[in-house]
């Protein structure tokens, strides 16, 4: 069962709640007048829910994986140079 927050609360108690949700919660639902009308989602669990709508992403994902298994890597200071 997914936990529910008011617009009011989520407002008053923000760091609060981002810290929860970053923590045990994966997603929060909020409310207006007792009405579902939006969600605060972890980073991970989001990025999981674009991977299942998006075929694009799935792909790039895939390409990353064989470009790994295949060694076509930079290493950091290749892209990033010797800081």
């Amino acid at each position: 069962m997914p936990k529910i927050v008011s617009a009011t609360t989520f407002r008053n108690n923000f760091s609060a709640v981002i810290k929860e949700v970053s923590g045990k919660e994966k997603y929060m639902i909020v409310t207006q007048k007792n009405k579902p009308v939006s969600a605060i989602v972890d980073i991970d669990f989001f990025e999981d829910l674009l991977a299942l709508a998006s075929s694009e992403y799935l792909e790039s994902i895939k390409n990353a994986r064989e470009d790994y298994n295949k060694g076509r890597i930079f290493e950091h200071k290749d892209v990033f140079g010797e800081l």
